[in-house]
């Protein structure tokens, strides 16, 4: 059988340890294309560049893969690897391995699974992978069997279009990690300030802080699945529409909801 193409891009930028491993993991599944960007675009979000040209060369990386780095956020990766680099659609789009979480509210800051996202608006089956380790040296090897179980099982029994996989995985050793579960976006958020300093010529400036609240207890939200020691899995959409209060907003606003 024809080996699938599988496109592979990330936000840390395309040397980060994490994407290296996912490429690794993915030489062992398919052919392919790796199209990242060429320095860190960590919570850039859905950002495309508009403002400014982007520029993209080959280079050479250890594996069979093609590597591509390209000046530009990792939307823009997935925009370019379709339109300028691949021959044909990929089967598959892979993001991250993300250095650090993108469970719960991180999902829409994040560029690994903005990346995703924009794979999931073109109608193509793809997933983002983080793992719960900021380090620069984090041991990415315990996720691979995960890792390569979900995208194995994903090619063969795709999502609908539209639907992509936020995949997180707990720091934890391979014997340690319980399992896989399917769970919800856990209700949390950054509560945030601004940290005002002085610098040395007497100008102000300021460094974003805070810290993260979880407040859901349900064991079936991905910030608990972790905390238990599971790898979560929630199926994202795209489409923001809050399609459970058109009817009642209709009746507020006195007009028809469409598709009631």
């Amino acid at each position: 059988m024809q080996r699938p193409q599988i496109l592979v891009t990330n936000d840390d930028g395309i040397t980060a340890p994490g994407v290296r491993n996912l490429v690794e993991f993915m030489n062992e599944i398919g052919d392919v294309t790796v199209v990242a960007p060429n320095s860190p675009q960590s919570g850039k979000g859905h950002a495309i560049t508009i403002n400014s040209t982007l520029t993209f060369e080959e280079i050479q990386l250890d594996g069979p893969q093609k590597d591509y780095s390209l000046s530009g956020t990792p939307v823009d990766c997935v925009k370019f690897a379709l339109d300028k680099i691949l021959t044909r659609r990929p089967d598959i789009v892979v993001s991250g391995i993300n250095h650090g979480a993108n469970s719960s509210i991180n999902v829409i800051y994040s560029g690994t699974m903005s990346a995703a996202v924009e794979a999931g608006v073109e109608g193509l089956q793809a997933i983002g992978f983080s793992l719960l380790d900021f380090s620069w040296d984090a041991d990415f090897s315990q996720a691979k069997g995960f890792i390569q179980e979900i995208v194995r099982k994903t090619l063969e029994n795709p999502m609908p279009k539209g639907v992509v996989l936020n995949v997180n995985i707990p720091k934890l050793e391979k014997d340690r990690i319980k399992g896989i579960k399917v769970c919800r976006q856990a209700v949390a958020k950054w509560e945030e300030n601004f940290d005002e300093r002085i610098n040395p010529h007497g100008k102000k400036y300021y460094w974003l802080t805070g810290y993260f609240n979880n407040m859901d207890s349900g064991a079936d939200a991905d910030e608990n699945a972790l905390a238990d020691g599971y790898i979560s899995v929630v199926p994202v959409k795209f489409d923001l529409t809050a399609h459970e209060h058109m009817i009642s907003l209709g009746r507020i606003l006195n007009t028809e909801a469409s598709g009631s």
